[in-house]
Protein backbone atom coordinates (compact mmCIF):
# COMPACT_ATOMS: atom_id res chain seq x y z
CA UNK A 1 0.00 0.00 0.00
CA UNK A 2 1.48 3.35 -1.01
CA UNK A 3 1.58 6.10 1.54
CA UNK A 4 1.81 9.76 0.63
CA UNK A 5 2.72 12.56 3.00
CA UNK A 6 1.42 16.07 2.66
CA UNK A 7 4.07 18.60 3.69
CA UNK A 8 3.43 22.35 3.37
CA UNK A 9 6.23 23.71 1.18
CA UNK A 10 8.15 26.70 2.51
CA UNK A 11 6.37 26.63 5.88
CA UNK A 12 8.14 27.29 9.20
CA UNK A 13 9.42 24.12 10.84
CA UNK A 14 6.78 24.27 13.58
CA UNK A 15 4.07 24.13 10.90
CA UNK A 16 5.84 21.24 9.19
CA UNK A 17 5.68 19.23 12.41
CA UNK A 18 2.02 20.17 12.93
CA UNK A 19 1.29 18.70 9.51
CA UNK A 20 3.64 15.73 9.77
CA UNK A 21 3.10 14.39 13.32
CA UNK A 22 -0.53 13.25 12.74
CA UNK A 23 0.46 11.67 9.43
CA UNK A 24 3.30 9.82 11.13
CA UNK A 25 0.92 8.56 13.80
CA UNK A 26 -1.35 7.25 11.04
CA UNK A 27 1.60 5.51 9.34
CA UNK A 28 2.31 3.35 12.38
CA UNK A 29 -1.25 2.87 13.59
CA UNK A 30 -2.26 -0.76 13.37
CA UNK A 31 1.19 -1.99 12.28
CA UNK A 32 2.87 -4.28 14.80
CA UNK A 33 6.29 -4.67 13.16
CA UNK A 34 8.87 -2.58 15.02
CA UNK A 35 11.42 -2.28 12.20
CA UNK A 36 8.76 -1.38 9.61
CA UNK A 37 7.37 1.32 11.87
CA UNK A 38 10.74 2.84 12.74
CA UNK A 39 11.77 2.76 9.06
CA UNK A 40 8.60 4.62 8.06
CA UNK A 41 9.03 7.17 10.84
CA UNK A 42 12.59 7.89 9.69
CA UNK A 43 11.47 8.21 6.06
CA UNK A 44 8.73 10.64 7.09
CA UNK A 45 11.11 12.78 9.16
CA UNK A 46 13.57 12.91 6.25
CA UNK A 47 10.89 14.85 4.35
CA UNK A 48 11.57 17.89 6.56
CA UNK A 49 13.72 20.31 4.56
CA UNK A 50 17.21 20.62 5.98
CA UNK A 51 17.32 17.13 7.51
CA UNK A 52 20.36 15.56 5.86
CA UNK A 53 20.37 12.37 7.93
CA UNK A 54 17.66 10.88 10.15
CA UNK A 55 17.97 7.60 11.99
CA UNK A 56 18.02 5.54 15.13
CA UNK A 57 20.69 3.70 17.01
CA UNK A 58 19.66 1.02 19.49
CA UNK A 59 21.50 -0.24 22.57
CA UNK A 60 22.84 -3.75 22.00
CA UNK A 61 25.60 -5.33 24.12
CA UNK A 62 26.33 -1.97 25.78
CA UNK A 63 26.90 -0.01 22.57
CA UNK A 64 24.68 1.85 20.12
CA UNK A 65 24.10 -0.10 16.91
CA UNK A 66 22.74 1.49 13.74
CA UNK A 67 19.03 0.97 13.09
CA UNK A 68 16.68 2.23 10.39
CA UNK A 69 17.81 5.50 8.81
CA UNK A 70 17.53 7.77 5.78
CA UNK A 71 20.52 9.58 4.31
CA UNK A 72 24.19 8.90 3.61
CA UNK A 73 25.84 5.76 5.02
CA UNK A 74 26.49 6.02 8.74
CA UNK A 75 28.66 4.82 11.59
CA UNK A 76 27.56 1.33 12.57
CA UNK A 77 28.51 1.31 16.27
CA UNK A 78 28.94 4.06 18.86
CA UNK A 79 30.24 3.65 22.40
CA UNK A 80 28.43 5.06 25.42
CA UNK A 81 29.63 8.58 26.18
CA UNK A 82 31.25 9.00 22.75
CA UNK A 83 30.13 11.63 20.27
CA UNK A 84 26.76 13.34 20.41
CA UNK A 85 24.77 10.08 20.28
CA UNK A 86 26.80 8.33 22.97
CA UNK A 87 26.66 11.43 25.18
CA UNK A 88 22.88 11.76 24.83
CA UNK A 89 22.64 8.07 25.80
CA UNK A 90 24.94 8.48 28.82
CA UNK A 91 23.23 11.68 30.02
CA UNK A 92 19.67 10.54 29.18
CA UNK A 93 18.91 13.94 27.70
CA UNK A 94 18.25 15.59 24.38
CA UNK A 95 21.29 17.35 22.96
CA UNK A 96 21.11 20.16 20.42
CA UNK A 97 24.51 20.87 18.88
CA UNK A 98 24.58 24.06 16.75
CA UNK A 99 28.09 23.32 15.41
CA UNK A 100 29.31 19.74 15.57
CA UNK A 101 32.91 20.87 15.09
CA UNK A 102 32.66 22.55 18.51
CA UNK A 103 31.37 19.40 20.28
CA UNK A 104 34.22 17.64 22.13
CA UNK A 105 34.70 14.15 20.73
CA UNK A 106 32.21 14.57 17.87
CA UNK A 107 32.16 11.47 15.65
CA UNK A 108 32.09 12.60 12.02
CA UNK A 109 30.12 9.84 10.34
CA UNK A 110 29.60 12.30 7.47
CA UNK A 111 31.81 15.27 6.70
CA UNK A 112 28.66 17.06 5.46
CA UNK A 113 27.10 17.20 8.94
CA UNK A 114 27.31 20.66 10.52
CA UNK A 115 24.66 20.55 13.28
CA UNK A 116 22.84 17.76 15.10
CA UNK A 117 20.07 16.90 17.51
CA UNK A 118 19.95 13.62 19.42
CA UNK A 119 16.95 12.47 21.47
CA UNK A 120 17.21 9.45 23.79
CA UNK A 121 14.58 6.73 23.40
CA UNK A 122 13.69 5.87 26.99
CA UNK A 123 11.40 3.22 28.48
CA UNK A 124 11.10 2.53 32.22
CA UNK A 125 14.00 4.94 32.82
CA UNK A 126 16.29 2.84 30.59
CA UNK A 127 17.74 4.24 27.36
CA UNK A 128 16.85 1.84 24.55
CA UNK A 129 18.51 3.93 21.86
CA UNK A 130 18.66 7.39 20.34
CA UNK A 131 16.93 9.28 17.54
CA UNK A 132 19.58 11.25 15.64
CA UNK A 133 19.08 14.02 13.07
CA UNK A 134 21.89 15.80 11.24
CA UNK A 135 21.85 18.91 9.07
CA UNK A 136 24.36 20.23 6.56
CA UNK A 137 23.61 23.73 7.92
CA UNK A 138 24.93 25.27 11.14
CA UNK A 139 22.46 25.92 13.99
CA UNK A 140 19.64 24.06 12.26
CA UNK A 141 17.80 22.76 15.35
CA UNK A 142 15.73 24.37 18.10
CA UNK A 143 13.42 23.55 20.97
CA UNK A 144 10.65 23.07 18.36
CA UNK A 145 12.63 20.14 16.96
CA UNK A 146 13.36 18.78 20.44
CA UNK A 147 9.69 18.80 21.46
CA UNK A 148 8.50 17.10 18.28
CA UNK A 149 11.32 14.59 18.01
CA UNK A 150 10.69 13.63 21.65
CA UNK A 151 7.15 12.68 20.58
CA UNK A 152 8.59 10.38 17.92
CA UNK A 153 11.11 8.93 20.39
CA UNK A 154 8.25 8.22 22.79
CA UNK A 155 6.35 6.33 20.07
CA UNK A 156 9.45 4.26 19.36
CA UNK A 157 9.89 3.44 23.06
CA UNK A 158 6.25 2.34 23.30
CA UNK A 159 6.65 0.03 20.29
CA UNK A 160 9.93 -1.48 21.54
Amino acid sequence: MAEDLSIPQGAPREDLYKALIPQMAALIEGEADFVANVANLMAALKEIPGFMWVGCYFVKNNELVLGPFQGPVACTRIQKGKGVCGTAWAEKQTLIVPDVDQFPGHIACSSLSRSEIVVPIVKNNEVLGVLDVDSAELDSFSEVDAINLQIVAQWISEMH
